[in-house]
């Protein structure tokens, strides 16, 4: 097993002397969370499944229409699952492009995604001038905008990709209320995660307007004039054992990658706890509260 390794990063440094992190300072935080746990958001997220049997990858590409959409950006593309699904669904007919600022996760990406139709680029959702205007009909985000700060110059990049009757959309955080037991597993991490950094969760990852419905929505509205935007929430399950659950769902949270070995292990163990109580047998239950962002032109 691959020793724990604890992120310590200038973000975090900010937080623990009280002050404002930077943008810089953000997308420094989630390079080293990916350089060193390359992979770790599909494991959970590939297993999930809402209750048309899909899993968060396949809900966001069913918005590709194969007949109509022939230029696809995958934007925070990770290790490149939602690119090959992308791939699959199209037949291979498709101009697929993706753009990481993580190079270990472009590496993955590029080993799921040996096709040359499939384009991977090193960079940032806030900055996208290597890519020409309108060059795509569909723009696709799975799980990444919630952790996005400048977001409103993210959808105005985003706006600029895209072709004349273009869709955008993306997975985000949803309402943790529509989630059984979500709360409950959350509270447990940040818990211990507060207790080693008390300041953790004052200052949120990302764009908390992302996070929210409501804000989302008027986000949108504001980004693409004119166009027209939906949000339909969706609580994506995970049942396996509990000592499985425990590992899946506390890699889903990007604030247990600052914990020490010690706490991280001790973490688990009363995560295992958790659903061992919650759970029906050797089978326990992990719910993800999702909102569909889909923004069509």
């Amino acid at each position: 097993m691959k020793a724990w390794n604890s992120i310590e990063s200038s973000w975090m440094n900010s937080l623990t002397r009280g002050q404002q992190p930077s943008h810089a300072n953000l997308r420094e935080h989630l390079v080293m969370v990916h350089r060193d746990h390359a992979g770790f958001a599909e494991n959970c997220a590939l297993r999930c499944l809402d209750g048309s049997g899909l899993n968060s990858y396949q809900q966001l590409a069913s918005v590709v229409d194969p007949d109509k959409h022939m230029h696809l950006l995958d934007l925070a593309c990770g290790s490149g699952v939602l690119l090959e699904i992308c791939r699959q669904r199209c037949g291979g007919s498709a101009k697929i492009t993706g753009v990481d600022m993580s190079k270990e996760e472009l590496a993955l990406a590029r080993q799921r995604n040996p096709d040359p139709s499939v384009t991977l680029h090193h960079g940032i959702a806030q900055d996208l001038s290597f890519i020409d205007d309108c060059e795509f009909d569909v723009v696709l985000c799975h799980w990444a905008l919630t952790l996005m700060d400048q977001v409103r110059l993210v959808l105005k990049e985003v706006k600029r990709l895209l072709r004349p009757r273009g869709i955008f959309a993306a997975i985000v955080d949803g309402d943790p209320a529509t989630a059984p037991d979500y709360w409950e597993v959350h509270n447990l991490i940040y818990n211990f995660v507060r207790r080693e950094h008390p300041k953790y969760g004052e200052t949120d990852l990302g764009d908390p307007r992302v996070r929210d419905g409501h804000t989302l929505e008027q986000l949108a509205i504001d980004s693409f004039p004119g166009a027209s935007v939906t949000i339909e929430p969706l609580v994506f399950d995970l049942y396996t054992s509990p000592d499985v659950l425990a590992r899946e769902a506390a890699g889903f949270f990007y604030a247990s990658f600052v914990l020490s070995a010690s706490a991280h292990l001790k973490m688990l163990q009363e995560l295992e706890a958790l659903f061992t109580r919650q759970g029906k047998g050797d089978e326990s239950r992990f719910a993800l509260p999702v909102n569909k962002l889909v923004i069509r032109q």
